[in-house]
């Protein structure tokens, strides 16, 4: 597609509208072809490149406007519109799902036109503090190390705290932080909040209610209204019609946020969409695209406080609820057997009872760990799931060759070598399956690094309260979860500190951090 602006030299002014027309460089037809539903599209260049990624409510209206004549376009539009030779799309059911789409598309391919989404502020989270005595849901930018339940990460917290306007009318949460209210608040009385101040609502209750709302942040959006319809007909059998309004309610505000101008996980996405899914299939020689992507890596400092991270990508998304990380037991600087202690514990009876089985493994790594990993996958008796590495140098994609997986395809046509019990496969670059790959392997980075540095920091500033009598494992980890840091409790006043530990402890307390208080 070219865009093109007709002679005109006088920089100084605006060109009339007229100046300006399009030449279309693919068939015409494709435009015509694009769904009145919503979803993500994507710009491509003429190498096949993704450029910009956007969301929209109708795709149709959305991506046409970018080559009607009578708009004027701003600079970086007519820059972007110059470079499009193709365009793409991917419908979901609602809006919300083109947010979270569009966010996890954008992380992973990083068009360079989506500058207005990578700028220098960090993602958003939603922070449900489920286990609190007055649980709330807000929204942060950092999520921290602190019991509470975080979906995210959203590029867009505008487009977020809108979302919750909604939900919350269907959801009523509190957001209330500090001091609790006397008496309930406005948010109450427009019910949007359960109003726990004066006993309104039971915790218990409250706490199912959260329950739900974090079920529609999975994605399990139809699964629910099933089940809160359910609920209605029976509560109205036992003649609990106080109940069963309730519950009608709900329904009613659940089945209009489809009809809401707002943008929860790719639940029922079409997979053949997603080139990058649909290529690791093909690579792999799987009859469909892996649902369940399971990220390992292997974090340390010269062998201390050694973590392995395990992320979940669901249907090529990020699935934080199923994030896990593993304190490794085996000691010492060997990212093989750590690897390979990893995963034994991952294909433990008791973890795959309770997490299921991926589609597929990704370790970070080349042949040496990836040869660790599938020692402890076949230990396990689970051959039949494949797992491949990436190496960081050149991005290789590193297969186990094994005869119980499927009869790879293709591997010749993508430079594949075959030394030894291995595939090397080097795409190039700037493929989406090399793309996807990549962002698998750098979010289970990420996650074993943060957990890594929990570890050293509490191991830093627990040796100072270690040698303080009567001061044991948990109260040392009651004081650093309310302070946050030993400098943070050497500035509390000794009130703060009794209300924690109580007056004896405190007292102890006192005479040895002493010296460091102010």
């Amino acid at each position: 597609m070219l865009y093109r602006r007709n002679a005109y030299r006088d920089l100084d002014r605006t060109p009339p509208i007229a100046s300006y027309t399009i030449t279309m460089a693919f068939d015409t037809e494709k435009l015509k072809q694009l769904p009145a539903e919503p979803g993500v599209y994507l710009y491509k260049d003429s190498a096949g490149k993704i450029i910009y990624v956007g969301k929209a409510a109708i795709l149709k209206n959305r991506v046409r406007q970018y080559f009607q004549k009578s708009r004027t376009p701003d600079a970086k539009t007519e820059a972007l519109v110059v470079e499009i030779s193709d365009v793409d799309w991917i419908t979901v059911d609602t809006e919300l799902d083109a947010l979270f789409l569009e966010a996890e598309l954008i992380r992973r391919y990083k068009p360079r036109y989506n500058i207005l989404l990578r700028d220098d502020k960090s993602s958003g989270f939603i922070r449900v503090d489920y286990n609190s005595p007055h649980p709330t849901v807000t929204v942060t930018r950092r999520p921290l190390d602190d019991g509470a339940k975080y979906f995210g990460p959203y590029f867009s917290v505008f487009s977020v705290k809108k979302a919750l306007l909604y939900l919350r009318r269907a959801f009523p949460y509190s957001t209330h932080t500090g001091n609790m209210p006397r008496r309930a608040c406005l948010q109450y009385h427009l019910g949007l909040c359960p109003g726990l101040e004066e006993g309104k609502t039971s915790l218990q209750d409250y706490r199912e209610n959260l329950r739900k709302l974090m079920d529609y942040f999975k994605g399990n959006r139809k699964v629910l209204i099933k089940q809160v319809e359910k609920d209605m007909y029976t509560a109205a059998k036992r003649s609990q019609f106080e109940e069963a309004a309730k519950l009608r309610k709900q329904l009613f505000a659940l089945r209009g946020l489809t009809k809401q101008i707002v943008f929860s996980d790719t639940e029922f996405m079409d997979l053949s969409k997603d080139e990058g899914m649909a290529g690791l299939a093909d690579l792999l020689g799987l009859a469909t695209p892996p649902r369940r992507i399971e990220g390992y890596d292997i974090s340390h400092m010269s062998g201390t406080d050694t973590t392995a991270s395990m992320v979940v990508f669901t249907n090529g998304m990020p699935n934080k609820a199923e994030y896990r990380k593993f304190k490794m037991r085996i000691p010492g600087n060997d990212d093989f057997a750590h690897m390979n202690e990893a995963i034994t514990r991952r294909l433990s009876e008791k973890n795959v009872k309770q997490w299921g089985l991926p589609d597929l493994f990704l370790i970070d790594g080349g042949k040496g760990q990836l040869s660790a990993a599938v020692a402890a996958r076949n230990a396990a008796n689970k051959q039949h799931i494949p797992m491949i590495g990436l190496a960081k140098r050149e991005e290789e994609i590193v297969i186990h060759n094994e005869e119980s997986l499927a009869e790879y395809r293709g591997l010749d046509n993508h430079g594949g070598q075959k030394p030894g019990d291995f595939t090397l496969v080097l795409l190039p670059k700037s493929s989406h399956t090399v793309k996807l790959l990549q962002r698998i392997r750098d979010e289970s980075h990420r996650f074993a690094v943060s957990y890594h540095t929990v570890l050293k920091r509490q191991r830093q500033t627990a040796g100072f309260l270690d040698d303080i009598p009567t001061i044991g494992p948990a109260t040392r980890k009651k004081l650093l979860r309310t302070f946050g840091s030993v400098k943070k409790l050497t500035e509390a006043s000794q009130p703060e500190i009794e209300k924690v530990v109580g007056i004896k402890k405190t007292a102890i307390l006192i005479q040895y951090i002493g010296p460091e208080r102010k």
